[in-house]
């Protein structure tokens, strides 16, 4: 039987690669995937425990900033010298560091980097352990001499001598660069750009005796966790956060670990789509297979061959198939990562291909996933194997299914749809935000399994409407055709599942996509009520004199300021809430339009009042006048009066959870040194609009990071954003496709094999190569339209309960977006196109009569 096992695999490699291709890409994203992770994971852990000081002092920040205020928490540089006469301290010295400036070139270009990192200034203080060494010109001196990053440098064509323009907190300042340092290290894509210590503090953070850390060297013998106790008995422990060198960096790591994190679930997003649609190819490679291997497998069983034995040698393929794909997709999984690191490389991320991590968890995944699949996929086609009896597989009876009833499928996928049928309405008609979440993804689980399940139920009466109109387009051609795909529904089933899953996925996002932007859109149209909006591109705040800019600009009247601060709520029901309040000018109606359920603007934006969202209050027990301590960073505490509460269709009022927002001289006193991070700008009596935006785009020509947005702009903004996310669900959409037409094409091949004497027949009785190539083609089209029209309907029930589950967060407005659906509609049928050409290239080149004389 092995014997046997093994030359029948050899006999068919042919007919494999095809489903060997799914298992290789569910590998490859999966060991790629991994490769990539722990590599950028290994290389950043490196980074910061080499850089990273025997102890760091910095000031303690008991709030976390949803939002960037601008502010930049400081401690006493003096405190260098008190920390450096303790006993252990072989060295200490001041940290002082922004990492929200902008820098711009000669031309008033950003010289930061494009992909989100930050721009960084802080002082130059090199060490042993500093992640730069100076490779050019000298270090700098006084408040107009800076150095820059060799990658910036390259990447701007910028040299010694260039002029830089510097955007901070405390205001703008010129500087011409020195010198140019390298990293000695992994650069994560950050610019820095290092002023002398004295410049740092006074043009960063606006103060001569301010900083940001304090860093110590342990003297030789003294552990760092020593050092530790040593600092903190002597500064105390209230005050200021103490982190060892190994602490620090965990720290670092775990900051950075969301953006890994990100990497990491997408790239195994793309593995979990290869997986799915490469089970439905694989199960129906060797249904046909098995099927066409009928007589062999009955002389098996009539030579001695038990159950067991067949579907071991079946198994025993799989697993083979399983070991060649998941060792092919394990290297491409290799050369995938490779590529994305050169593509962050071109980012301006420096990771060395050479110090590539392959842990030994990647090729046990690269195995357990690949053998496990086609093994998994293979155990249905194995067991209908060994369900034959000798006599009727010596008949040459079929057993892919044919005429065999679909009475099991119908009562499975009718149990598992009405479950999810049941969890979709449960979804909708759910108030909780959570709760209708969970059971929407339940509802998805099991409407696609009830799909799949039912899938062959619904071949003959919805492919009898799409292939229709073919016996009158194309004749005997067409209606051959429509047949063909009628005479399996399992197996044209399976073959549209694999398109059904991509499309489904893609038609659910495109709805859910398109609701949350006419809904931002119904949103702006209702709230903003200024002519412009001054923001900066990232949404980071900017310095004031952008402000006072934009003040002084002719043409420019009301303009009105935005801020945020981080706070901490404690509520009347015991709970304390951690969110961002945001803090607005008194003429905060000129430019917006808030719907109050009770109170109104001016009760609450004045002085020692708040304002909150309706149903935050509810589920809190606030009430207009409750009296509500809040904590400001820093620990400054105060109670506030609720003076308004908000109604504006949304669970989370401006953005943040609570929606709380309160007067600007109210921030101001509690939460000092905030920069503003929008203007809310209307034009002068008798300015025209257009005339102003010039006017304000001439003023803003020094400040880069800033831009003057309108209404449409601010719609467009938000569009683009949620656009990336549906870019994505396109990725998968588009891998999810490849997959599909190796199904299709792998299905049409195998058919082509199977139909041989059938089609040497036809082609002996007059049809023609032409006519030939046609009826595979149409066959191959409307199984394609018919996994994309199950698809979409699965999608737009998806698309539709989703944004139910939006609706929750005030995301009422419900769009379908008809132009996608029908492109991807006629997309499906370019598919099915494009997949039959092989298959009917071959068909049509068969010999005739060795055709008909083929068994």
């Amino acid at each position: 039987m092995l014997k046997a096992t093994l030359r029948s695999f050899l006999a068919h490699k042919g007919r494999l690669v095809l489903s060997a291709l799914a298992v290789v890409l569910s590998v490859a994203f999966v060991s790629g995937s991994l490769i990539f992770s722990n590599t950028l994971s290994h290389t950043f852990d490196r980074l910061f425990a080499s850089t990273a000081p025997d102890l760091t002092i910095s000031p303690k920040e008991d709030l976390s900033e949803a939002i960037p205020s601008g502010t930049t928490a400081t401690l006493p540089a003096a405190l260098a010298d008190r920390v450096s006469r303790v006993e252990g301290v072989a060295a200490a010295r001041f940290d002082a560091e922004d990492d929200g400036i902008t820098v711009a070139d000669s031309e008033n270009e950003s010289v930061g980097s494009t992909t989100g990192a930050p721009t960084i200034g802080t002082d130059w203080n090199p060490t042993s352990r500093s992640p730069v060494k100076l490779t050019s010109g000298h270090a700098p001196h006084g408040p107009s001499e800076a150095l820059l990053d060799s990658e910036t440098a390259d990447r701007k064509d910028l040299h010694i001598g260039d002029p830089l323009t510097v955007i901070a907190a405390p205001g703008s300042f010129k500087v011409r660069i020195v010198g140019i340092v390298t990293f000695t290290t992994t650069n994560p894509g950050a610019t820095l750009l290092f002023l002398d210590p004295p410049t740092a503090q006074a043009k960063l953070l606006g103060s001569s005796k301010a900083a940001t850390g304090i860093s110590i060297d342990a003297a030789q013998g003294v552990g760092n966790d020593q050092l530790k106790q040593r600092v903190a008995a002597a500064l105390g422990t209230g005050t200021y956060e103490y982190r060892t060198a190994e602490e620090q960096a965990k720290s670092d790591v775990d900051q950075l670990g969301g953006f890994l994190d990100v990497i990491k679930y997408v790239m195994l997003g793309f593995a979990g789509i290869a997986v799915l649609v490469g089970i439905f190819l694989i199960v129906n490679t060797f249904s046909m297979l098995i099927a066409q291997r009928t007589r062999e497998l009955g002389l098996l069983r009539a030579l001695g061959a038990d159950r067991r034995q067949v579907r071991r040698s079946v198994l025993t393929e799989a697993t083979l198939l399983g070991l060649v794909g998941s060792t092919v997709g394990l290297g491409t999984g290799i050369g995938l990562a490779v590529g994305l690191i050169s593509l962050m490389n071109a980012f301006g991320m420096n990771i060395r291909t050479s110090e590539m991590v392959i842990g030994w968890g990647t090729p046990v995944a690269a195995y357990v996933v690949g053998v496990g699949v086609t093994f998994v996929a293979a155990y249905l086609p194995a067991r209908r194997a060994a369900g034959v009896s000798p006599m009727a597989a010596l008949a040459d009876a079929e057993i892919a299914g044919i005429g065999k009833p679909l009475r099991m499928r119908a009562i499975v996928g009718g149990v598992v749809g009405a479950a999810g049928a049941a969890a979709l309405v449960g979804c909708v008609t759910s108030s909780k935000t959570a709760s209708a979440a969970s059971l929407l993804g339940l509802g998805v689980v099991l409407t696609l399994l009830a799909t799949v399940i039912a899938g062959p139920l619904l071949v003959r009466p919805v492919i009898r409407v799409l292939g229709g109109a073919f016996p009158a387009l194309f004749g005997s051609v067409g209606r051959m055709s429509q047949r063909n795909a009628l005479r399996n529904p399992r197996r044209t089933g399976a073959t549209a599942a694999a398109l059904m899953v991509g499309l489904a996925l893609v038609g659910g996002m495109s709805v859910a996509s398109a609701s949350m932007s006419k809904s931002f859109d119904d949103q702006i149209d209702k709230t903003l009520g200024a002519d412009f909006v001054v923001q900066n591109g990232n949404f980071l705040p900017f310095p004031q004199e952008v402000t006072e800019a934009v003040r002084k600009t002719e043409g420019a009247g009301l303009v009105v300021r935005s801020r945020f601060a981080p706070v901490a709520v404690r509520l009347p029901d015991g709970k304390r809430v951690e969110t961002t309040a945001a803090g607005y000018d008194p003429q905060l109606d000129d430019v917006a339009h808030i719907t109050y359920a009770q109170g109104d603007t001016a009760a609450a934006l004045a002085s020692g009042h708040l304002a909150m969202d309706l149903d935050f209050a509810r589920d809190h027990d606030v009430k207009v006048g409750s009296r509500v301590p809040v904590e400001f960073q820093g620990g400054r505490r105060t109670e506030l009066t609720v003076g308004a509460l908000t109604d504006q269709d949304s669970a989370d009022g401006f953005g943040t959870q609570g929606g709380i927002y309160f007067g600007l001289s109210t921030l101001e006193r509690f939460a000092p040194g905030g920069q503003d991070s929008a203007l809310y700008v209307n034009a002068a009596s008798g300015a025209g609009a257009d005339r102003l935006r010039a006017a304000l785009e001439k003023t803003l020509d020094p400040y880069p990071q800033v831009q003057v947005r309108d209404l449409a702009d601010y719609k467009d903004l938000v569009h683009d954003q949620i656009a990336v996310l549906l870019y994505l669900v396109y990725a998968l959409l588009g891998l999810a496709i490849v997959i599909a037409v190796l199904g299709v094409v792998n299905t049409l091949a195998l058919s082509v094999v199977e139909r041989t004497r059938e089609i040497g027949l036809l082609r002996a009785i007059g049809l023609a190569r032409r006519q030939l190539r046609r009826m595979i083609r149409l066959e191959s089209v409307v199984i394609a339209v018919f996994g994309a029209v199950l698809g979409l309907a699965l999608g737009l029930v998806w698309g539709v309960c989703t944004q139910q589950v939006l609706a929750l967060q005030g995301m009422n407005a419900l769009a379908i977006p008809w132009g996608t659906i029908v492109a991807v509609v006629v997309g499906s049928a370019v598919v099915g196109i494009v997949a039959a050409l092989l298959p009917a290239l071959r068909a049509s080149r068969m010999n005739v009569l060795a055709a008909i004389a083929h068994e």
